[in-house]
């Protein structure tokens, strides 16, 4: 059955073309229980004028089964029409019938970030953030460009939504994901526009954020709406801006981050327990940066 629907701001999608991807096993990662899904991807994708790395991390994306998440900034510059055909298809879309994308600013460039409306063929122009079930895990797909979505405050549409979508799916262990971080050592830094985003999360017992906006890769201890390390209730960030657009250098390192890595292009990897996650940064061929590790949920 191929449909597609937008209800109240949820993107509720059973289309084929948003079909997740189960997989029986993972031959990389050790001791991968047959039910247990697998969730991939990077932000900050395709720059139309050097689309060589975007074509890296795609075949990473193609070599590795499992539901594949396109964190924000597809298509530079504008996330046009045409950038989505001529750049992103060329190379993530290979994977599009098993992508799960998220908008960034650069989709908002064009109005009603339309581009990405077309290509994913949404239905309600401007409202792109919905949630999904992946095995045990619950999955948060979140529109953080502030400005064009009624705020990130509490209480506003977006936030509002995120609190309640939380509150109706108490999985044990959640995951959200969104083009700004919170917290950041990038060019960019921290984003404080998005406390009360972050207050819901940890409310409503988020484990895992991952983020793009900063061409680089961080990852960071678990941390409260204040930026303070909590390991009991904390939401761990995995900041993942490496999907094929230029990298950039780190400016001041933040609090609580822990790994750190400006020169490789790739994708992050998670196996999802039913109780517990793992991580692994693939990178692109002919670099050798990683980061790997696991973790329980709350």
């Amino acid at each position: 059955m191929r449909k597609k629907v937008f209800a109240a701001g949820v993107w509720v999608l059973l289309a084929t073309a948003f079909a997740s991807a189960q997989v029986a096993s993972v031959a990389k990662v050790a001791n991968v229980a047959d039910a247990d899904p697998v969730l991939l991807g990077a932000g900050d994708i395709a720059g139309c004028a050097d689309l060589a790395p975007a074509e890296g991390t795609a075949k990473l994306l193609e070599a590795n089964p499992g539901t594949v998440i396109a964190i924000g900034d597809l298509a530079y510059s504008n996330g046009s029409d045409r950038e989505f055909q001529d750049c992103y298809d060329k190379t993530w879309g290979r994977v599009k019938a098993r992508t799960k994308p998220i908008p960034g600013n650069h989709e908002w460039h064009t109005k009603d970030a339309a581009g990405f409306g077309h290509y994913w063929q949404t239905e309600t122009p401007g409202k792109y953030w919905y949630s999904y079930d992946l095995g045990a895990w619950h999955i948060v797909a979140f529109d953080s460009d502030c400005d064009k979505v009624g705020g990130c405050k509490a209480g506003s549409p977006e936030v509002a939504w995120l609190a309640a979508d939380l509150k109706a799916h108490p999985a044990k262990c959640t995951l959200a994901y969104f083009h700004h971080p919170r917290y950041s050592s990038g060019e960019h830094g921290d984003g404080g526009n998005l406390k009360d985003v972050w207050t819901a999360l940890s409310e409503g017992g988020v484990d895992v954020v991952v983020n793009g906006h900063d061409h680089d890769y961080e990852r960071f201890a678990p941390q409260d709406a204040n930026g303070k390390e909590d390991d009991v209730h904390g939401v761990r960030e995995f900041v993942v801006g490496t999907g094929g657009k230029n990298l950039r250098a780190f400016g001041d390192i933040a609090a609580n981050s822990q790994v750190r890595n400006s020169d490789t292009h790739g994708v992050i990897r998670f196996v999802l327990h039913p109780d517990s996650y793992e991580w692994e940064f693939l990178p692109i061929a002919g670099k050798k940066f990683t980061d790997s590790g696991k973790d329980r949920c709350h």
